[in-house]
């Protein structure tokens, strides 16, 4: 079973910044892209950052400048620092992968379970 864990979230005050980590595990026989997504309670889930298709970035309008999208191929990691945080980015952060699995019958998408993150002002 393919499976993605979140790290990292924690209460900080505005203006700090947290690094989260997602770490992917299971019979994975590569990983197309990865990325994070974050969801206030009563609001959809938002793209934050992800990987593209062809190999770019891809960050939302409110956390360019602010927030980097990072990946450990060897280890299977995704990482999101975070800096210059605020409170309206409090929210579940998850983790996602589009990845390749021979076992489990092809390609598939994965979410994590979530981690929160919450800036106090």
């Amino acid at each position: 079973q393919v499976q993605l864990v979140e790290s990292g979230g924690g209460l900080v005050q505005a203006g700090s910044s947290l690094r989260l980590s997602c770490a992917a595990s299971g019979r994975i026989s590569s990983i197309v892209f990865m990325g994070w997504y974050r969801q206030v309670p009563g609001k959809q889930r938002e793209l934050v950052a992800t990987e593209t298709l062809v190999g770019t970035l891809k960050y939302a309008e409110f956390v360019k400048g602010r927030f980097t999208l990072s990946r450990d191929n060897a280890k299977n990691l995704v990482y999101l620092q975070m800096n210059s945080l605020k409170p309206e980015d409090t929210a579940v952060y998850y983790c996602s992968a589009h990845l390749y699995s021979a076992s489990e019958g092809g390609y598939l998408d994965v979410w994590g379970q979530g981690t929160l993150v919450t800036v106090s002002s």
